[in-house]
């Protein structure tokens, strides 16, 4: 029989930001504390800036400058993974007042955020901390809005104007992400609406996810988000002011500096798949700092849920034998059940 006084248990939080705002923080508490490689915590800026990709070349109607778009366009696919676009023609102002709304969201109350949370990874709108705490062993220093914009919108009514900016911010980047794939269709050698048509994107999955990453008082402990890859096609990002986003590349990880009011695109595992690994999904993570709060905004475009997603047949032959089963989209939110971010988890149960 146990005796003497029980054990005080440290008090729950049930969001980082709470947990970042509570006067009594001085450490992390040990479910945050992630022992790495201290060399991993490494990151270098690279010398050629990742690369830059002319958005409004990219749409020309003049065939020679359209043709050199597709052309770094495909380096950039091939070599990083990762690329920036300017001249996109999504409105700063709406780029900045998604931000704002999300952080709207984040600054409601933990009672009004609470209606969504724990809910199922595709449920229409979700929120919580960390990725699954439940069965995350070491928990992120990071909490999240998903809310499905596509094929059906849904949306927030709290806080005001969340709404109208949501729906009019992904309608616009449905329209840079469609561009994107078909030059991509174009520089794999393949017709240009091929992706478009193939992964049946006009019924496609768009999630906006929202990431809060507070301020830490131990930031070489803690983890924003660990080294993972994103599922769908593409994944478009834009962010405030605060750095956090490394991306490793030839085996060394690099920080991400945006220019201003670009768009940062990542090649999601489904497109690693159906180019038969030609261009390769590529693993990024968040760190996070004592100061300032980082937000950023993602939308991920996918197919349909019922789509079959497998190597391109046109990008097949004896040399090139296919290099991955196909698997309908659902399945990828079935194997990963957990939604858990780590590594290529995903590609991993599909590679031949």
């Amino acid at each position: 029989m146990a005796t003497g006084t029980p054990e005080l248990q440290p008090p729950k939080f049930p969001s980082v930001k709470s947990l970042s705002e509570s006067s009594a923080l001085t450490s992390i508490p040990s479910s945050y504390t992630f022992t790495t490689d201290p060399s991993q915590h490494t990151a270098l800026y690279p010398k050629d800036s990742i690369p830059v990709i002319d958005f409004s070349l990219l749409t020309s109607g003049n065939p020679d400058q359209r043709s050199k778009a597709i052309q770094d366009l495909h380096r950039a696919c091939e070599e990083w993974g990762f690329f920036m676009v300017i001249n996109h023609g999504v409105a700063e102002s709406l780029m900045k007042g998604m931000i704002e709304a999300c952080r709207g969201f984040f600054d409601l109350t933990e009672e009004e955020k609470g209606e969504f949370e724990g809910k199922p990874v595709l449920a229409p709108i979700r929120c919580g901390t960390s990725s699954n705490t439940s069965l995350d062993k070491i928990l992120f220093w990071r909490d999240f809005l998903k809310v499905l914009l596509h094929p059906q919108f849904h949306s927030l009514n709290k806080p005001p104007g969340f709404s109208e900016v949501s729906l009019e911010y992904s309608q616009r980047i449905k329209k840079v992400v469609e561009e994107l794939l078909k030059g991509i269709s174009k520089s794999l050698g393949l017709e240009e609406w091929y992706i478009n048509k193939a992964m049946n994107m006009s019924s496609g999955l768009q999630v906006l996810v929202a990431n809060l990453y507070p301020p830490c008082p131990q930031p070489e402990h803690a983890m924003g988000l660990p080294p993972h890859s994103d599922y769908g096609l593409l994944t478009v990002l834009t962010q405030n002011e605060v750095g956090g986003l490394q991306v490793q590349h030839q085996g060394k990880w690099f920080n991400v500096n945006l220019i201003p009011n670009s768009l940062l695109i990542n090649i999601g595992d489904h497109l690693e798949v159906l180019s038969n690994g030609k261009y390769k999904s590529v693993l990024h993570r968040v760190v996070v700092n004592r100061k300032a709060t980082r937000l950023s905004v993602l939308i991920t475009n996918g197919p349909s849920l019922d789509t079959v997603v497998a190597p391109a047949p046109e990008l097949i032959d004896e040399s090139h034998p296919p290099a991955y089963f196909g698997m309908k989209f659902q399945e990828t939110f079935t194997l990963s059940p957990t939604n858990k971010h780590h590594g290529k988890s995903i590609l991993d149960q599909v590679r031949i």
